[in-house]
């Protein structure tokens, strides 16, 4: 683990190779799961300030779902989360001419629509924030099999999973702390570099 302030970083965000590839996985995190995207409290506000300039760009059946239920949901085991469409694709999901999801938030946010990009764990994702006793931890978790093409990509690309990554990484923790993870994650390859001579 690299500890970075209160912050736990798991090696494998150094260590491994990930670029997601969409054309494979066609957006898969966005229906793969046991709830919705997680949300942080600040968030919900989020939500709810561009609710309506989302909304053109969500399906029939993720408005209704939203409208219904929330736009928002309070999940025992994750907190709070985005709806689901029947408990599989994200309500704020849609799929494109190729069959990959694409996210409404981030389209609107593309077209300049609003500030706000998407829920700071899709944006992280595959890494996974967790909370211990010892502080916030950051893991490298992508599926074993939705995952596997990005890992292919990543590793064919040679791109650490911290470098893919690295706009969602500077939006959660700030500058200050991506810049220690990059002068850690240079020792550790100039270490793996000398030992492999």
């Amino acid at each position: 683990m690299i500890a970075i302030d209160n912050i736990l970083v798991s090696d494998d965000v150094v260590r491994e190779q990930f670029v997601c590839d969409l054309a494979k996985c066609k957006g898969g995190c966005c229906e793969d799961g046991d709830a919705g995207a997680p949300l942080e409290k600040g968030e919900l506000d989020e939500i709810n300030a561009i609710y309506d300039i989302v909304k053109p760009y969500l399906t029939p059946a993720g408005i209704k779902e939203i409208e219904t239920r929330g736009r928002y949901q309070y999940d025992r085991e994750f907190g709070w989360v985005t709806p689901t469409i029947e408990g599989k694709m994200c309500a704020y999901g849609y799929r494109d001419e190729k069959g990959v999801i694409k996210c409404g938030i981030e389209q609107a946010y593309y077209d300049g629509k609003t500030s706000w990009k998407k829920p700071i764990s899709c944006h992280l994702y595959p890494i996974k924030i967790s909370m211990t006793k010892e502080g916030e931890v950051v893991n490298y978790e992508p599926r074993e099999t939705m995952c596997r093409p990005g890992c292919i990509q990543g590793k064919k690309l040679k791109v650490p999973v911290y470098v893919f990554l690295k706009e969602a990484l500077i939006r959660k923790y700030g500058e200050d702390f991506y810049g220690v993870l990059e002068q850690v994650a240079g020792s550790y390859f100039a270490k793996a570099e000398k030992q492999n001579k």
